[in-house]
């Protein structure tokens, strides 16, 4: 039986394909590898892969990078942004059955209604409703569109998170910043594509799932940075060690696993580390300049709100993050509450009171920041979290998670601002009008980019995946 070894037969299926039928095998498979817009991953001969070399879009951008701010554990919308006059005056009340659309978790409806005692105005010209808890959001509405119709599937935090980044409640499919790497590549070889950055170092539900790759190559994951004064660790050399040295040991590391991987046909996680120590390399050239905020104004610094103990985490993030799309980074996001603090289940006040403390300024300073810099007519900014907050008290003074209906926002590259798009309910709890499931929200994403989410596609063991799982539509309303 030892003749039948594995090895000794063939040892990929691509070794199969080009031994039988006299090789003709190997034409269907080079049709698949080739076909119109389905790409994969090069394919390694014992070569260094770029993976990150930049690629043609579909179509005309209206974007060049993403910035997502992502408000992790669940803000609440009916708090923030959708004011719901019949809700306080049912407070204390059990839901109406006209309202009880969907099987809601059990005994659920029957929790008395909590109304919000935010008090709202309408700001700017576009009108938009803002409650008191965001007044320096509320300064710069007139340059988003503001998206009340948004729905997803999970219900609780890692399932909706993981959702909201990949698509699928269950790990295993790569994040969307792993898909806009994979299909657009870098603008600058010398930083990651897709970066992940923190308000404050805690662990967001689900941990990497969130900016990883799932199936295709590990080098298109997400690298997360740091939020203290060395956001990269290990980024300068030892004392001594000369960048001729450092290049030296990397160019014979680089020979001796180009060795390893030429015996062993494609294998995506040597050659994504492979590519990972030469990206390091670059980076030290690089990005010591890009994460040093030290050469921010004094006035810069403010705006953000650095010079604030509440605001300072957040607020270093989200400058950090302008100065990553300054430099041709694709995809940042930007996690606000990390480890859930926006989930409120009870005390509510307390807890998205601290929340929208630590985020209402950074948030409108990033805004204000990229619109003065020209930077926002190519940056595409989405706020949101993984769901909503029910109009039903969890309790008797927080509320439990709601999925079928909440808000975003989007600002920037190709975004029609000034408007209000959708609604829910007349107590928050469902999105009743411009429905818009997380796999919409991906295909605009994409769009903006000039990705057809109906055409980048990756070939995964035959089978043709799809960042959107063959679902989704573009939300048309929200394009300028």
């Amino acid at each position: 039986m030892e003749r039948y070894r594995h090895h000794e037969l063939v040892d990929t299926r691509r070794d199969f394909l080009l031994r039988t039928g006299a090789g003709f095998g190997s034409l269907a498979l080079a049709h698949l590898l080739q076909a119109d817009h389905a790409r994969a991953d090069p394919v390694s001969s014992g070569a260094v892969v770029d993976y990150l070399a930049p690629k043609q879009p579909h179509f005309a951008p209206r974007a060049k990078s993403v910035i997502f701010l992502f408000m992790e554990g669940g803000p609440s919308h009916i708090d923030l942004f959708d004011p719901k006059p019949l809700l306080n005056e049912l407070d204390g009340q059990t839901l109406p059955s006209s309202f009880e659309q969907v099987l809601l978790p059990m005994g659920e409806s029957k929790s008395p209604l909590l109304g919000s005692p935010r008090t709202w105005k309408r700001y700017g010209a576009s009108g938009a409703w803002v409650s008191n808890w965001y007044p320096n959001v509320a300064e710069i509405v007139d340059d988003v569109a503001i998206l009340r119709s948004c729905v997803c599937d999970g219900l609780n935090h890692v399932g909706s998170v993981c959702q909201m980044n990949t698509g699928a409640v269950l790990a295993g499919r790569p994040s969307l910043g792993s898909w806009v790497s994979y299909g657009l590549g870098s603008e600058n070889q010398n930083l990651p594509a897709f970066v992940v950055l923190k308000d404050r170092n805690g662990t967001i539900a689900g941990g990497a799932r969130n900016w990883g790759t799932g199936f295709m190559s590990a080098a298109h994951q997400g690298t997360l940075f740091k939020n203290d004064a060395e956001p990269i660790a290990n980024l300068s050399p030892p004392s001594g060690v000369t960048t001729s040295r450092q290049r030296q040991k990397l160019d014979f590391l680089g020979e001796l696993n180009r060795r390893h991987l030429s015996d062993r046909g494609s294998n995506s996680e040597l050659e994504a580390r492979i590519a990972s120590y030469e990206l390091a390399f670059r980076m030290q050239a690089e990005a010591p300049e890009a994460i040093d905020l030290g050469r921010e104004t004094t006035e810069t610094k403010e705006l953000y709100g650095l010079n604030g103990k509440e605001t300072e985490g957040m607020g270093r993030a989200c400058l950090l993050a302008r100065r990553l799309v300054e430099r041709g980074v694709r995809f940042v996001q930007v996690y606000s509450g990390a480890g859930s603090k926006w989930d409120s289940h009870s005390h509510i006040e307390e807890k998205h009171g601290k929340m929208v403390r630590s985020s209402d300024k950074p948030v409108a300073g990033l805004m204000k920041d990229l619109k003065r810099r020209g930077l926002l007519d190519e940056t595409l900014v989405i706020w949101g979290g993984e769901f909503g907050r029910t109009p039903m008290s969890e309790k008797g003074n927080g509320r439990d998670h709601n999925p079928y209906g909440f808000t975003m926002w989007f600002a920037g590259a190709g975004i029609k601002a000034g408007q209000t798009i959708g609604a829910t309910d007349e107590v928050g709890l469902h999105a009743i009008e411009d429905r818009s499931h997380v796999h919409d929200i991906h295909a605009t994403i994409l769009h903006l980019l000039g990705v057809d989410h109906s055409r980048l596609a990756y070939l995964n063991k035959g089978r043709r995946e799809l960042p959107t799982i063959n679902e989704g539509a573009v939300v048309r309303k929200l394009l300028a």
